[in-house]
């Protein structure tokens, strides 16, 4: 998806729902940032959010080691999808092949990111909590699925 400016309008065209002009002010908040598609930035602040959360629960009710343990996991996941919607938002090509290839490249680098990450954290965290660390990662990288339930659409006010 990207951004046509021209003679007092603004249009965006997504793959999804052809060329819209756009209307509100958060509309051209949304194209300026780095990651252009909206499901993508709806699940990101998921992510984000049910990290949060949870980290917060478990520091009331379990240790400090617990609680941090499951922030790094969280964090890995909404790390490595935050690269995949960057690299998404970048793609600018017409074709299906083009946009086959943009979405393996940057599936490939997700998936490098993640087991990057976990090696790492594995490696250099003595204390995690493996069943905080790895329950919380497994729930925000299923949540990364949930971006093909949100719309894209624009709300015409």
């Amino acid at each position: 998806m990207f951004a046509l400016t021209g003679s007092g309008y603004q249009f965006r065209i997504s793959p999804f729902y052809g060329v819209e002009k756009v209307n509100s002010f958060q509309d051209k908040e949304l194209m300026s940032s780095w990651i252009t598609i909206k499901p993508l930035q709806t699940v990101l602040h998921w992510q984000l959010l049910s990290t949060v959360i949870i980290t917060v629960g478990l520091a009331v009710c379990c240790s400090t080691e617990v609680a941090v343990s499951a922030a790094l996991g969280g964090m890995i996941s909404v790390l490595s999808s935050a690269v995949f919607a960057v690299i998404v938002s970048r793609h600018q090509g017409y074709t299906a092949g083009g946009t086959i290839r943009t979405a393996l490249r940057a599936e490939a680098v997700k998936i490098t990111l993640i087991v990057l990450l976990l090696w790492m954290v594995f490696k250099m965290y003595e204390d995690v909590n493996a069943s905080a660390f790895i329950g919380v990662f497994i729930l925000t990288v299923i949540m990364h699925s949930m971006a093909l339930f949100v719309s894209e659409k624009i709300n015409k006010n």
